[in-house]
């Protein structure tokens, strides 16, 4: 990627302004240096080996009674080379070739294993050299997963149980599958063999997509669940926040990971964009961008009714990043410009960018609370049916439930999501613009200030709205893999994992862009 800039190319809001040559922001960078060292060292002083870390109580704990299947170290481990803390990197290093074991009687979710830990597996093994202890255990892992594709149509199982080798069915959704938890372990398997060599991996997944795609409706989305019986998509809520989110990220992700040879998974990302721009892109009375939620519901004659909701996950603060970098990725020329001048994107894609920077900026303003800065999990948007009247409502947004005196609800969380900042990195990358960095570090100050815990780690926050500050005992792992991580990208120079080169997969972890060696792709 070039570090100068072209001073008439930025279509944010139609007004060209000079940029500067981008370099890395070295300050804050070693600030988000310095907060991964003392969330890290916290863990490893506490809990070094358990599967996640409770700052407050200073415990760490387990996934299942079978001991750690090393969550919070696989996750993190790229990360500590990615940021140069080689010291704790050499003893995450240690602890993977002596203690890891992935030979557990327990019942582990087949996604959440897949994106955080077999990802990590993969991801480390490049950024380091490519140590093969890496890869060998993440061929390991592979094989342990593999048996919940044995199913009549080969939809994975939701859960497994790593030392028996054995798939778990859903127990709960009247036994529906998630719709993002089986079309999003493909970046991961696809690359696991492209570096074996061994074509079962790839294949696996594959079959998948091919359920999934003969399951298409005509308005490209998907709902949040499939029904494993039949593979078509159950009746149940269109939204792009959870179980749903995923899908759509590795349909664009699998077509740039493997050098833009599968033009199948394009013609399904488009599809589906065209979809989400039709149905589920709103807009509030002050012309704020968000995505509504599609809710299934039946009328007097017994026919399928839809309900438009004004809700949005945080976790779909995601989404204005991808849709950027797709417009981008996907542009019709070469060389494309930093930023991309409008003649230079597609039809569709000039339309997506657009949308992206303005839902971004939309993410960025649930940062906006009364008391912290920092977004909760769930928002509502203001609609004139809502029935809250003018008088004391926000104008735009809102948590559902929450009220001074009232128990918080769990819509008011904060717990340490990195959704925003990951599109804030992205569209940094992509148009050189400072402010999306003065949005980011807007944001890591608001975590220092009000989730930093004193002796170590960073904790959730109950209620983003609300004063004091009541801390939940947890720290995600992805608060390493993803929250630091993409800040530190964020204040890095573009050459630090460029976009040309690498994806990242949902959980932050790098994969290099590869060409297949063998036939690929669905027909």
């Amino acid at each position: 990627m070039k570090a100068t800039r072209k001073p008439q190319s930025v279509p944010l809001d139609g007004k060209p302004r000079h940029l500067r040559t981008v370099a890395a922001d070295v300050e804050k960078q070693q600030a988000v240096v310095e907060a991964f060292r003392h969330a890290w060292l916290a863990y490893e002083k506490d809990a070094m080996g358990c599967d996640a870390y409770h700052p407050v109580s200073k415990l760490g704990s387990n996934l299942t009674h079978a001991g750690g299947i090393g969550y919070m170290i696989l996750d993190a481990i790229d990360s500590l080379v990615l940021l140069g803390l080689d010291e704790e990197y050499q003893r995450a290093r240690e602890w993977v070739a002596t203690e890891l074991s992935f030979d557990r009687d327990g019942i582990y979710n087949t996604f959440e294993t897949t994106i955080r830990i077999l990802g990590g597996l993969l991801s480390v093994y490049e950024l380091s050299g490519r140590d093969s202890l890496y890869l060998e255990k993440a061929i390991d892992l592979a094989d342990r997963l593999m048996p919940v594709f044995e199913t009549h149509n080969g939809l994975p199982l939701t859960m497994v149980n790593l030392g028996l080798r054995q798939g778990i069915p859903e127990k709960h959704h009247n036994g529906w599958v998630s719709t993002s938890e089986i079309a999003t372990l493909q970046l991961e398997f696809k690359y696991l063999s492209h570096l074996t060599g061994d074509q079962k991996y790839w294949n696996a997944v594959e079959k998948v997509m091919e359920v999934v795609r003969e399951a298409r409706t005509h308005t490209g989305l998907a709902s949040i669940f499939i029904d494993p019986v039949d593979g078509k998509f159950a009746l149940s809520d269109i939204r792009l926040g959870s179980r749903a989110d995923s899908y759509y990220e590795y349909l664009l992700k699998q077509y740039l990971l493997t050098n833009k040879t599968e033009s199948v998974y394009l013609d399904m990302y488009e599809d589906a964009m065209r979809g989400v721009h039709a149905h589920l892109i709103s807009r509030t009375r002050s012309n704020m961008t968000y995505t509504s939620e599609l809710v299934p519901g039946h009328g007097p004659d017994g026919d399928v009714t839809w309900l438009l909701a004004p809700k949005q996950d945080h976790l779909v603060c995601f989404f204005p990043g991808l849709l950027m970098l797709g417009a981008v990725m996907t542009a019709p020329v070469m060389n494309i410009s930093t930023p991309p001048r409008f003649h230079e994107l597609s039809e569709h894609g000039r339309k997506d960018w657009l949308t992206g920077v303005r839902l971004l900026e939309t993410c960025v303003k649930t940062h906006d609370t009364q008391t912290y800065g920092l977004s909760p999990e769930i928002v509502h948007f203001r609609i004139d049916s809502d029935g809250m009247g003018d008088s004391s409502a926000p104008q735009d947004w809102y948590i559902k439930g929450a009220a001074p005196g009232k128990p918080a609800p769990y819509d008011a969380r904060y717990i340490l999501r990195p959704e925003t900042i990951e599109s804030l990195f992205i569209a940094f990358r992509l148009t050189g613009d400072e402010r999306f960095r003065r949005f980011g570090w807007d944001i890591f100050q608001a975590i220092e200030a009000h989730c930093r815990v004193e002796t170590g780690g960073y904790a959730s926050v109950w209620n983003v709205d609300a004063s004091p500050v009541i801390r939940l005992d947890n720290m995600e792992t992805f608060f390493l893999s993803e929250t630091l991580k993409y800040l530190y990208l964020l204040f890095s120079d573009p050459n630090t994992l460029p976009l040309e080169d690498y994806v990242f997969n949902t959980e932050a972890h790098p994969l290099p862009i590869f060409q297949p060696t063998f036939e690929t792709g669905l027909q």
